[in-house]
């Protein structure tokens, strides 16, 4: 009797450890599931957190809204004549990029995106394109100036800023139409200043130099600073290769605004004359044969400011050359060629009076004053 009490007992106790282990069972692989649920919305989470955008990102995107819409597709063609038929066609000559400058239509971009093209096809950011008529271009600065008409509702032009206080360092973004890709957006920084480059045998003085990528058909795009406002054109970049390789090259906003508007009334850049010929090809020579530094004054035209204000020309006598006057420095700025000379002297308008240091005969420094003619 006791025996038997006993193993009904124990059975009692196995029954339940077995259930107790079975619901174990059924209930824990739910508790499992819940917690890698809940892991993996906390993952979730971080995940999500983690795209958020940075103030700088943010920036950026704003930036290129704002701004994309100015910037413009420019594609240009020449006609080819068929010799048998007589058959006139366009091919594409090149392509470039160019920002809207004001509200009346005019566009900018670089001399080498239109060359000797009279007119241009243009595409604005709703994907339309319009012909535009080249109406003013400077070789020597690589800017031309293209002009829509009777077209509606076009984008705000770029709020100018100014080159006089850029700094080695600071962001700058450039849009552009790079290998034809319209409406690409790159940055980098500043990575120098005042830098000198030769382009088309014509020197180009005081651009800016930066890393952000620049390749072919990014020609004529803006380059901003981080408030989106437009410092330079991009004109040119150095690779061996012909691609970006983190050195390109824009135009200083200030020459654009020097530039600009002279292009718009004229057709040309019109600049104050001096009145003398000169070349660099002399310039060299003074300096190889006398060590003498400057602009070497070849002729003087009659009636002109440097007439009137005394300057002599060298001249040759019995096959030698005797010296006249050499130009070393235009208002205290050092001139050792052209380009220095012709820089400083765009710089002013009519009527300027200018101050001349002058070597003359190779021995007697003196100064000259003389008032600016317009071309």
């Amino acid at each position: 009797m006791s025996q038997k009490y006993l193993s009904n007992k124990s059975l009692k106790v196995f029954l339940g450890i077995l259930f107790i282990i079975t619901m174990v069972l059924i209930f824990t692989p739910f508790h499992l599931s819940d917690s890698i649920q809940t892991a993996a919305a906390k993952a979730n989470d971080d995940i999500n957190l983690r795209a958020g955008l940075t103030p700088e990102e943010k920036g950026t995107i704003a930036l290129f809204k704002h701004n994309n819409p100015s910037v413009v597709y420019i594609s240009t063609v020449k006609r080819i004549i068929n010799p048998y038929t007589r058959d006139i066609r366009e091919i594409p000559s090149g392509t470039g990029t160019g920002f809207i400058w004001d509200k009346q239509g005019h566009i900018i971009t670089n001399y080498h995106v239109i060359q000797n093209n009279t007119s241009a096809r243009v595409r604005l950011n709703n994907q339309k394109t319009y012909t535009a008529k080249v109406i003013g271009k400077s070789i020597r600065h690589d800017i031309a100036v293209l002009k829509l008409d009777k077209v509606k509702n076009l984008p705000n032009p770029i709020q100018p800023g100014t080159s006089n206080n850029l700094q080695v360092g600071q962001r700058v973004y450039a849009i552009g139409n790079p290998f034809g890709l319209d409406h690409t957006l790159t940055t980098g920084i500043i990575s120098a200043l005042g830098r000198t480059i030769t382009n088309s045998d014509i020197d180009m003085d005081d651009l800016i130099q930066t890393d952000a990528a620049i390749n072919p058909g990014n020609s004529g795009g803006p380059l901003l600073d981080s408030a989106g406002r437009l410092i330079g054109m991009n004109v040119a970049i150095y690779s061996p290769s012909g691609a970006s390789a983190g050195i390109g090259f824009a135009i200083p906003v200030n020459n654009i605004n020097r530039v600009v508007p002279n292009l718009i009334s004229n057709g040309h850049f019109k600049q104050p004359i001096v009145g003398i010929n000169a070349n660099d090809t002399a310039n060299k020579l003074i300096v190889k044969e006398l060590g003498i530094k400057g602009v070497l004054v070849l002729h003087v035209g009659s009636g002109t400011p440097a007439d009137k204000a005394g300057l002599i020309a060298s001249k040759l006598v019995n096959g030698d050359l005797v010296l006249g006057d050499v130009i070393q420095a235009i208002d205290k700025e050092k001139v050792e060629n052209m380009n220095d000379f012709l820089n400083i002297i765009e710089k002013h308008k009519l009527n300027d009076t200018i101050t001349l240091s002058i070597l003359r005969q190779g021995r007697k420094k003196m100064t000259l004053s003389l008032t600016l003619f317009m071309q």
